[in-house]
C-alpha cells in the first residue's frame, strides 16, 4: 500500500505525527508537502495528492487542512477521487465502506491527533463492501 499524503500550514503538524504513524506500521508513503508552518495555500498540496491516487500512483490520499474543507473540496475537482472529510473513526469507515473514498480530508483545528491516527487507520483498513453502494459510487461522476 503507498499512500499519498499533503497538507497547508494549519494541517503541517497534523502531517507529520501521521507520517511517524504510516511509518510505524511500514506503510510507504509520498509527502507533497507543505514542509513547515508556514502560511501556503492549500490548493498547491492537495493537487498533487489528488493526482498521486489519481493517476494509481497511490492507492490512497491524505490531506490535512485547519477544517479539512478546503483540501476535500479540491481534491474533489478531480473525476476519479472521492475525498471524504471525516471528524470521527466511525465516519472514516463509513467513507471507505459506502462511498469508496479514496481520499481522507482530516480537520486539525478540530480533532485531536489520537482521533487523526484512528480515522488513519480505521481508513486505511476497512474495504468498500459494494453490492447495493456500487451503483450509486458509479453515479458520482456522471456529466463529469
Amino acid at each position: 500500500m503507498k499512500i499519498a499524503i499533503g497538507s497547508d500550514h494549519a494541517g503541517f503538524e497534523y502531517k507529520e505525527l501521521i507520517k511517524k504513524f504510516l511509518f510505524s506500521k511500514n506503510i510507504e508513503f509520498t509527502d507533497f508537502g507543505t514542509h513547515s508552518s508556514d502560511s501556503v495555500d492549500y490548493p498547491d498540496f492537495a493537487h498533487p495528492v489528488a493526482n498521486s491516487v489519481e493517476s494509481q500512483d497511490s492507492n490512497f490520499g491524505i490531506l490535512v487542512c485547519g477544517s479539512g474543507n478546503g483540501v476535500a473540496i479540491t481534491a474533489n475537482k478531480h473525476k476519479d477521487i472521492r475525498a471524504a472529510l471525516c471528524w470521527t473513526t466511525e465516519l472514516a469507515e463509513l467513507a471507505r465502506q459506502h462511498n469508496d473514498a479514496n481520499v481522507l480530508c482530516l480537520p486539525a483545528r478540530f480533532v485531536s491527533i489520537e482521533t487523526a491516527q484512528d480515522m488513519v487507520n480505521a481508513f486505511l483498513n476497512t474495504a468498500f463492501e459494494g453490492g447495493r453502494h456500487s451503483n450509486r459510487v458509479s453515479k458520482i461522476t456522471a456529466g463529469c
